[in-house]
């Protein structure tokens, strides 16, 4: 029987791909940060010039799925990571997105087969994001792991 797990070390030749919502970016610019600080202590080149590693800006979080199937589609990366915050506020508005952008980054994964990192809070209050983004910890560095442990999962399977 073989058994197969991911692993957080020897990230070398991971290339990952960062997917960030403008939109709540007080709360995305800390899950970004959260993310960065992850990767880097685990080996990623986190630099402006490096090869390993590309983030990308949209303006929503509704926007997020697009830009990461022509990320994923293009072969350049081995996972990608979406980073975005949808608060809930007095309008439907919220549903929609959150369920678009769920949806949308699922089948990014689904139909190419690289991993999509869900890295998009949904929360009832800017306060609650915030405590995700790093009052209390950061769910980006989660994310980060996430992203490690699934590139290197990926690579240790058959076919």
């Amino acid at each position: 029987m073989a058994s197969f797990e991911g692993t957080f070390t020897g990230a070398s030749g991971l290339r990952i791909a960062i997917v960030v919502a403008r939109f709540n970016d007080l709360v995305t610019g800390k899950l970004l940060s959260g993310c960065l600080d992850c990767l880097s202590r685990h080996g990623i080149d986190t630099a402006a010039t490096s090869a390993q590693l590309d983030i990308a800006w949209v303006p929503g979080s509704f926007e997020i799925p697009l830009v990461a199937q022509r990320l994923a589609a293009s072969g350049r990366y081995q996972v990608v990571i979406t980073l975005g915050a949808v608060i809930r506020g007095d309008t439907p508005h919220f549903d929609v997105v959150v369920a678009e952008v769920s949806k949308g980054v699922a089948a990014v994964s689904r139909s190419t087969g690289v991993p999509v990192i869900f890295g998009v809070l949904t929360t009832d209050t800017l306060q609650q994001a915030l405590e995700r983004a790093g009052i209390k910890s950061n769910l980006g560095w989660n994310y980060g792991l996430q992203a490690l442990e699934m590139g290197s999962l990926m690579a240790a399977l058959p076919g």
